[in-house]
């Protein structure tokens, strides 16, 4: 049964939900404001909470700001790009698809904002080694599935690592340039020239196999 504090406001033991939305309140922020300029009391505004709920949950900004990247701006990466990737039939199908996907969402919305993982790089990755660690290990799992599904596709016809590299550098580019700008176009832009990339540099795994029979 729900107990009632004397101001007559409803309390409920739900510390899951309230993680959450402290979380899901500061992912928010720093998307729109960045890490420097979001206070811990716009955090507790925004989310619903006590500031010793927050605390409870995480000690310190920076405690939190490593759990919104490794929770939230992690999960947004592995909707938005690494799971169009791993279902699609093909790498080239999986980043166009990626590409796509973004610029539609983002054609839909009110205000381009750039990248979740790339504006928190540009924030706080030169002044910090944990928020560097924790961000890097995010690029390098994003690096790893474009570079594993480039390998299953194509046999050596290219160093798949430095492709996957070149492919998320690309976008970061084009989603910062989109952020300036305030249009979708440099994510098209990007996404054509990728694919003109693809069919001018690669070689498909069966005419490889064909041209290094005797």
């Amino acid at each position: 049964m729900t107990k009632k504090p004397a101001s007559g406001r409803s309390r409920t033991n739900d510390p899951a939900g309230v993680r959450k939305r402290i979380l899901d309140a500061t992912a928010d922020a720093f998307q729109k404001r960045g890490y420097h300029s979001t206070s811990t009391h716009d955090i507790v505004r925004a989310a619903g909470v006590t500031a010793g709920a927050l605390h409870h949950h995480f000690p310190t900004k920076k405690v939190l700001a490593l759990n919104v990247i490794q929770e939230r701006v992690a999960q947004a990466v592995d909707k938005h790009w690494l799971e169009p990737v791993r279902s699609a039939r093909g790498a080239e199908e999986g980043i166009r698809t990626a590409f796509e996907q973004i610029a539609s969402a983002l054609d839909r919305s009110r205000a381009i904002l750039g990248c979740p993982l790339n504006n928190l790089a540009l924030e706080l990755c030169a002044a910090d080694s944990e928020f560097r660690e924790a961000i890097e290990s995010i690029y390098d799992n994003w690096r790893k599935v474009i570079a594993d599904k480039l390998r299953a596709d194509f046999a050596g016809a290219f160093d798949a690592e430095a492709l996957a590299t070149f492919v998320i550098a690309s976008y970061s580019g084009a989603i910062a340039q989109a952020k300036a700008k305030q249009s979708t176009t440099p994510l098209r832009t990007c996404a054509t020239q990728l694919a003109f990339h693809f069919r001018s540099r690669q070689m498909p795994k069966t005419k490889a196999a064909r041209a290094s029979r005797p």
